[in-house]
Parts: structure tokens; C-alpha cells; sequence
């Protein structure tokens, strides 16, 4: 896998124009003019910048980590450092919007350097992108076009200052237009739910739980084929609690049934729900339930 540390050596190898800015690149489609095509293909790369792009894909598929980004509308799409992205041959865009490349580095000292990783949609994959709305799609627009008036410009000791700022509001702009999608989307994100518990009951049923232990999250999101960020998000809006605590939920409920047998020890109960330390099991039951495991025997043990 190729990965480059500094945005000329991405942009060379992407065969685009070099940046105006050592850590920055603009690229716009105004009027008549389109935005500059990148190679027709590539094998897995990474770079040391942050991207953010809104383009239309014709044709073709881009894999994103494990997920292909089949969108056939525009969509807003947001790539962190060292993210690992590949395309192939057959993809077509439709050579209109704007893409924004900038070094991690670009955002040394400023309050957005810090900020930035808080926004979980970097972490998303691209299947899991920003669609805006034509409304949306104007507002981005104007902030587009300050970025690359101060880019374009022969820059001066307030540049970096100002396209940081717009920067910032973009993101911010971004994040209330993924709550709008988060609550749009609420059949989706009740699909995720389901997804989430069927994976988990046919998970226990299997014996996997006993072979392999509890699940990581990660694993459950690789197998719905979404990001880890997105599933926590997604659920979090939906339904007030994250995907760790979907997990917890669903091993505590299992162990309530569990418990109910007289011929299992607390110990044995916590191994076979995949907890390596039974002490641990006993402060999440007394966590979610009030009670511990033990009295909760006590109190519904039909014996």
C-alpha cells in the first residue's frame, strides 16, 4: 500500500496540479469549468491530510476501508488522515463540485486542530455520506467559494487565519446537516437496530460466544458493513444509547434468563456470556439492573 506523507506528493501521484499552498489544495468547478480528473484507478493509498469533497459518481464504485460508495447522486464526503481509499478503472465522475485537501500539520496551533477529531463523520465510511439538499448544497457552496477566493489570492498573514475559519464553519454546517439526515433516516437507523440485535442472537445461538468470547464492536459493524462511528452515532440519535450499551443490554438480558437456573454459579454464568473476569459481569448486572446477580436470584428464583 502506498502512503504519502506530503500533499505535493499525493497531488503528483493523483496527477493533479500542484497546490497553491504547501499544505492546502482547492480545486473548483465554476461555470463551464470542471474539476480536474484524477487517475482512472489506483491500488489501496493513504496520505497525512484531511479531504473533503461533494462530487456526483456516474459510473463505478470506490472502496472506502471495507465498504463500496455507490451513490449515484452528490454527496458530501469526508476523508481523515491515513484512511485507506481505492478506486478502479471503471469509475466515472461527474467532473462538477469542489474538493479540499490539507495536511493535518495545516491545522497546527489553531483551536480546529483539536475540534476536528470530535466530528465522527471523518470516521465514517463513504457509503455512509453526507447527501444535501439543493438548500444545503448552496449554503456549502458560499463557503466554498470564500475558502477559494482567499486560496487563489496572493496570500498574506491574515490567509491561513480566514481559511481556517471557513473551514470551521463548513464543519459545522456539516454536523447539523448529519442531525437532519440522523432524523430523516429514522427507518434506516431502525434497520441498524434489528441488524444489530440479529446479529447478536444469531452470534449466541451459533456458539461463537463461548468459542471466540463477546464480540468487539468493530466486529458487529464490519459485519453490517458500516463504520464503527456511524453505528454508535446512528443508534445514539435513534434511541439514546450507544452500541456498547446495546451490547450490555443484550448480555445482561441474557444472563437475567440464565440466572433463573438453579444448577449455574454466578462464575459459570459470567464465563458463558464471554466475560473473562466474573467480577466484571457483577458490576455491569448491578450497573444495569440495580441489583446483583445474586439477589437478583434471590428475588425472582421461581424455587
Amino acid at each position: 500500500m502506498k502512503h504519502f506523507k506530503t500533499l505535493s506528493s499525493y497531488l503528483e501521484y493523483m496527477g493533479l496540479p500542484g497546490p497553491e499552498h504547501p499544505m492546502l489544495s482547492v480545486f473548483t468547478a465554476k461555470g463551464d469549468n470542471f474539476l480536474p480528473c484524477p487517475r482512472e484507478s489506483s491500488p489501496p493509498i493513504s496520505v497525512d491530510c484531511y479531504s473533503i469533497s461533494f462530487k456526483k459518481i456516474i459510473q463505478g464504485n470506490i472502496n472506502y476501508g471495507r465498504t463500496k460508495y455507490d451513490f449515484t447522486n452528490g454527496a458530501l464526503i469526508f476523508i481523515a488522515p491515513r484512511q485507506v481509499v481505492q478506486w478502479d478503472s471503471s469509475i466515472i465522475f461527474e467532473q462538477k463540485g469542489f474538493s479540499i485537501t490539507f495536511h493535518e500539520d495545516f491545522l497546527k496551533g489553531t483551536a480546529l486542530a483539536h475540534q476536528i477529531k470530535k466530528y465522527g463523520f471523518f470516521s465514517y465510511s463513504t457509503n455512509e455520506a453526507l447527501h444535501l439538499s439543493p438548500k444545503e448544497e448552496k449554503q456549502i457552496e458560499s463557503i466554498i467559494e470564500n475558502i477559494d477566493l482567499e486560496y487563489q489570492n496572493n496570500q498574506d498573514a491574515f490567509s491561513k487565519e480566514i481559511i481556517i475559519s471557513q473551514l470551521d464553519t463548513l464543519l459545522k454546517y456539516a454536523n447539523r446537516f448529519y442531525e437532519r439526515q440522523f432524523l430523516n433516516r429514522k427507518e434506516i437507523s431502525n434497520d441498524l437496530l434489528e441488524q444489530f440485535n440479529q446479529h447478536l442472537t444469531e452470534y449466541f445461538e451459533s456458539g461463537q460466544l463461548q468459542e471466540n468470547g463477546i464480540p468487539s464492536i468493530e466486529q458487529i459493524a464490519d459485519y453490517m458493513s458500516v463504520s464503527q462511528r456511524y453505528l454508535s452515532d446512528t443508534l445514539k440519535k435513534e434511541t439514546g444509547k450507544t452500541t456498547t450499551e446495546h451490547l450490555q443490554l443484550y448480555l445482561i438480558g441474557e444472563a437475567k434468563n440464565i440466572l433463573l437456573q438453579p444448577d449455574k454459579s454466578i462464575s459459570e454464568i459470567a464465563y458463558d456470556l464471554g466475560f473473562e473476569y466474573p467480577q466484571y459481569f457483577s458490576r455491569l448486572f448491578k450497573k444495569i439492573e440495580g441489583i446483583s446477580p445474586s439477589e437478583y436470584q434471590q428475588k425472582y428464583s421461581l424455587n
